[in-house]
């Protein structure tokens, strides 16, 4: 499913990311609750041993089984345990997660993360139809909108880039990248503050912009192809 672009598109790729990143250099500076995820060091093996709970909803080692919830399979620790605290302390809206997350330390959360971290996504078929234009955007961007490639922050194959805090995106359900990337572009992926402000960290803050630019085709096409990506 690689896709070589030709010297043109690549140049409009650079140009892309270079001018969306320069737009949205404000925003990079950790949020408190990655700066607290990574300051805490979890341990797979006690992970192993509290995450029957996930097990339910994220199936066997973090691979779901429902295409509604995420597969966190080899999602970088960090980014796990940021989301989660977000979700635990009521910024991150999620009617099933808040209630397992409200009994979880901050010691728990990183274990339950390096868990996770250390497994395997299984994957999924991408949509013969449509992942080829995914492809294009994820890879290439879009100069024209300012949507700069996917693959600047999560890299070529989608595996993330922990040590910036962002997430893998291989093997993601397509149901699951649509609905997230809907909940970005109308900010109600997090819960905002007194002052109207999104309670999200950085590099969410730089979602908001980004989905919002994002046309409904784009993100099924994108899910579709992330959905294929191992």
């Amino acid at each position: 499913m690689t896709t070589h672009l030709p010297t043109a598109i690549r140049a409009t790729t650079l140009t892309a990311v270079l001018a969306a990143l320069t737009a949205l250099a404000s925003f990079a500076t950790p949020s408190h609750a990655a700066e607290a995820a990574a300051a805490i060091k979890g341990s797979a093996e006690a992970g192993a041993a509290k995450a029957a709970t996930c097990l339910a909803c994220h199936g066997a080692n973090g691979n779901s089984v429902n295409p509604e919830w995420p597969v966190i399979a080899g999602q970088n620790a960090n980014y796990i345990a940021e989301q989660v605290t977000l979700i635990r302390d009521g910024k991150r809206p999620n009617v099933l997660m808040q209630p397992i997350a409200a009994g979880l330390s901050n010691q728990d959360i990183a274990d339950v993360a390096a868990y996770f971290s250390t497994q395997t996504p299984v994957g999924h078929e991408a949509d013969a139809a449509t992942w080829q234009a995914g492809e294009k955007l994820f890879r290439g961007g879009d100069a024209t909108r300012g949507i700069p490639a996917c693959m600047a922050c999560h890299g070529p194959v989608g595996r993330g880039n922990p040590a910036a805090g962002y997430p893998a995106l291989r093997a993601q359900y397509g149901v699951y990248t649509v609905k997230q990337l809907g909940d970005y572009a109308s900010q109600a992926r997090y819960s905002k503050d007194a002052k109207g402000a999104v309670q999200a960290g950085p590099n969410s803050q730089m979602m908001l912009t980004i989905a919002a630019r994002l046309s409904a085709d784009d993100r099924r096409n994108l899910a579709s192809y992330i959905q294929g990506m191992r």
